[in-house]
C-alpha cells in the first residue's frame, strides 16, 4: 500500500498556475448523486489550497454549499491526478469583475494519480475560447486577478 500524499507536488502547483482545463466533481445538491464540469478559472494558491471562480448562480456554488467535499482531476506530467479535498465559498462576488463570481478555495485533502497501469498522457486536452480572443483574455487577467487579491 502506497503512503497518502496530502500536496500537490512541483510539477501540480506549476501546471496549475496556468490556465488548466480540469474537471470539478462535486455532489450535487438535489440528487445527491456525482456532478462534474470542466472548468479554467483554477489555481494553486500553493502546495494545500486550490481556489476557482465559477458564475455565482452556477450549480456549482449551490453544491459545495451543500456537501464541500469535491475533486478536481487535471491531465498533467503525462498522466491524470486527482485531487480529494473539502471547498469553501470564500466570496459570491470578485471585484473588478464585470459579472457576478463567486471564489472558492478547496483544501487539499489528497492527490491520486488515477491513471491507469502501463499508460501515459501523449498529448493533453487543450481547449479554444469560441468567442472574441481579446475580449476572453481581457476577462479571463481579470477574474485571475481578482481570485489572487481573494
Amino acid at each position: 500500500m502506497s503512503d497518502i500524499v496530502t500536496e500537490l507536488n512541483e510539477a501540480l502547483l506549476e501546471a496549475l498556475k496556468g490556465e488548466t482545463l480540469v474537471l470539478l466533481g462535486t455532489v450535487d445538491a438535489e440528487s445527491n448523486g456525482p456532478s462534474v464540469s470542466a472548468i479554467s478559472w483554477m489555481t494553486a494558491v500553493d502546495f494545500r489550497l486550490l481556489r476557482f471562480a465559477v458564475d455565482a448562480r452556477s450549480r456549482i456554488v449551490g453544491n459545495v454549499k451543500q456537501n464541500p467535499k469535491v475533486s478536481v482531476t487535471l491531465f498533467a506530467g503525462e498522466s491524470v491526478h486527482t485531487v480529494y479535498g473539502t471547498a469553501n465559498v470564500i466570496s459570491d462576488s470578485l471585484a473588478d469583475v464585470p459579472f457576478p463570481l463567486a471564489c472558492v478555495d478547496i483544501r487539499v485533502e489528497s492527490v491520486r494519480d488515477a491513471m491507469f497501469y502501463g499508460a501515459k498522457i501523449a498529448v493533453e486536452p487543450k481547449y479554444e475560447k469560441t468567442y472574441d480572443k481579446r475580449a476572453a483574455e481581457k476577462l479571463d487577467n481579470q477574474v485571475f486577478s481578482a481570485m489572487n487579491k481573494a
